[in-house]
């Protein structure tokens, strides 16, 4: 790797079974049939419940300088933009950075506080990817998810570092990690057991 270019990391959260969301999501239960309210609090608990248990994670997956997601995780519009819908994450997203989000229509880029831009790509993976690595610098460029979209670009071979966090429940059916996805080479790099979650970081190999 050329030096001075940062990783393309993606951190997920996925049940045992390898779901980041289970069936029938709505805007009211985004995370669809999760195993609890849909709000996804069983998969993230190690996030919210246990966060001190895990600050080196949480710390890890908040540098990145730039940050990919599908629409789907953006929120729940479909279609055209027919309303104002800037994130689940209120006027304050937790990025702090740009966030190039995947859509099929055209927007404005959206400024929120504390530093996160919003910007809307409608030309595919590989261009905001190049838009995100253009401003990250030298820093990481987070693939955040959903899984439809993390799964395109290990399809596309495009992410380097896979961070996995291991939520001891099963969902049985949903949006499943690695879905159309060829077999891949991984190499483990780091391991870590906690209370509610095992972290897996694996280097993808090809």
């Amino acid at each position: 790797m050329t030096q001075g270019v940062g990783k393309v990391v993606c951190d997920l959260t996925i049940s045992v079974d390898g779901y980041s969301a289970g069936l029938d999501q709505t805007e009211e239960r985004p995370f669809g049939d999760d195993g609890g309210d849909g709000t996804g609090e069983k998969l993230h608990a190690w996030m919210f419940d246990t966060p001190d248990e895990n600050r080196a994670e949480l710390d890890r997956l908040a540098a990145a300088k730039a940050f990919i997601m599908g629409r789907n995780m953006f929120g729940p519009v479909r279609g055209a933009w027919d309303r104002p819908w800037n994130g689940w994450w209120g006027e304050n997203p937790p990025f702090h950075a740009p966030v190039f989000v995947l859509t099929h229509h055209a927007r404005e880029p959206q400024p929120m506080d504390g530093g996160t831009t919003y910007h809307f790509v409608t030309d595919g993976i590989e261009s905001a990817l190049a838009q995100a690595r253009a401003v990250a610098g030298d820093g990481d460029v987070a693939v955040q998810g959903g899984a439809t979209t993390v799964n395109q670009y290990l399809a596309a071979g495009l992410i380097e570092e896979l961070r996995l966090h291991i939520a001891p429940l099963t969902l049985g059916a949903g949006t499943r990690l690695f879905e159309g996805v060829p077999p891949l080479k991984l190499e483990q790099i780091a391991s870590r057991a906690a209370s509610q979650v095992t972290h897996v970081t694996y280097r993808v190999l090809s």
